[in-house]
């Protein structure tokens, strides 16, 4: 499969809801208008140290994306990248697609000068984390996470 990667266009709407759509069902999240209209506003808002990357097969249909932002790391005294959100359809993965999502990740974190990209998965995400394994080093950390009612 020949896939290419670029930044996210404001006519890749439809591709990009499809997409996100399928990661949230993944996860088992809801997903509605308001969520995606939400998320659709911080990618282009120019105030908003937030990005989305899409991978697109041959024909131009959107196959992949990543969501990305800068997140302060005030122990480092600078922004580092923080990558939220991966997802390729699930016939395309084992094609290469994560691995040019990836090194197109990779250069832009470069371009902002982040001396690295930190993420986290589900535990349970087992053929994530082993191409995670791959790229980049497991941290000592636990996530922990606490609901604010």
């Amino acid at each position: 499969m020949t896939a290419s990667v670029s930044p996210l266009l404001e006519q890749d709407r439809d591709d990009w809801e499809t997409l996100y759509c399928a990661y949230a069902h993944f996860y088992n999240m809801p997903m509605d208008d308001e969520i995606l209209d939400t998320i659709w506003s911080w990618i282009f808002d120019g105030e908003q140290a937030f990005y989305c990357l899409l991978a697109k097969n041959e024909q131009g249909k959107g196959i992949g994306f990543m969501h990305y932002r800068a997140m302060p790391s005030p122990i480092r005294g600078q922004m580092v990248g923080f990558l939220d959100d991966l997802f390729v359809q699930p016939e395309c993965r084992g094609s290469g697609v994560v691995d040019l999502l990836f090194d197109t990740l990779h250069d832009s974190a470069k371009d902002k000068g982040w001396p690295f990209i930190r993420w986290i998965t589900a535990d349970n995400n087992y053929r994530g984390r082993a191409v995670y394994d791959k790229l980049a080093e497991k941290t000592q950390w636990q996530t922990y996470q606490m609901t604010v009612e």
